[in-house]
């Protein structure tokens, strides 16, 4: 079970979200505008949070960009569910790299979207086991699965659970060459709201955190096929 904030303001959609989430064992609260959507967020701290994006007083899009720069690193993390009704695919994408870590369309299957709450959960909690198996090394730059951290040398990056996700598979096969439709359907499924250029979205952001960081691997781009992880040469 986990807690989630409904963040809709359509009374109706939000009863029927709310619906399917309790039918698959969750807690919900839902609020009606994004500063409510704020205020139970940093109150409740929940495991997710579903977010239209045409919200009133806050829109969904500032709420996102308002929790990525929490200092508390649990609501700076919190994964986001994006809710637009908007089909053209910048506006999507500028939920993306404002903080968003999945989107859906509207209008849209409720199993579909209990189907893509579960997936988000997933990747965002800590695999169970011993707090140092099965980190990720490469270079300078270590991923930690089972704390769920990231670190350059000795400096933290804070990255959203899609972010990490995606990091984490790179890491875990550094040169190797994934074809953005493979990291696709690994982070994803088979799930039909998403395009390749949520994962680019999400390649430009990690390569910004982890410049900023220090001297981390570098995530190459494959021309006409994908990504890799690759430890930075000297120049």
């Amino acid at each position: 079970m986990a807690r989630l904030v409904i963040a809709e303001d359509d009374p109706k959609q939000a009863e029927l979200v709310q619906l399917y989430a309790r039918n698959d064992g969750h807690d919900t609260t839902v609020v009606g505008d994004g500063r409510g959507a704020l205020e139970q967020v940093r109150r409740e701290a929940p495991d997710l949070l579903v977010l239209d994006v045409m919200l009133p007083r806050v829109s969904g899009l500032d709420v996102a960009r308002i929790l990525r720069a929490e200092r508390d690193p649990l609501l700076a993390r919190l994964p986001i569910l994006m809710l637009t009704a908007r089909s053209a695919e910048d506006d999507l994408l500028l939920g993306l790299d404002l903080g968003a870590d999945d989107y859906v369309t509207k209008p849209y299957s409720p199993r579909e979207l209990m189907g893509r709450v579960r997936a988000l959960l997933r990747r965002s909690r800590p695999a169970a086991g011993p707090a140092d198996d099965g980190a990720l090394v490469v270079g300078a730059l270590r991923v930690d699965p089972v704390r769920h951290e990231v670190h350059v040398g000795d400096v933290a990056v804070r990255l959203t659970p899609g972010e990490f996700a995606l990091l984490a598979l790179l890491a875990a096969e550094p040169g190797r060459a994934f074809t953005r439709e493979s990291l696709v359907t690994d982070l994803y499924g088979t799930a039909r709201y998403v395009s390749r250029r949520t994962v680019d979205t999400h390649v430009v952001n990690l390569r910004r955190k982890l410049a900023a960081a220090g001297p981390a691997p570098e995530l190459v781009t494959v021309y006409g096929v994908g990504y890799k992880l690759a430890e930075r040469t000297a120049s």
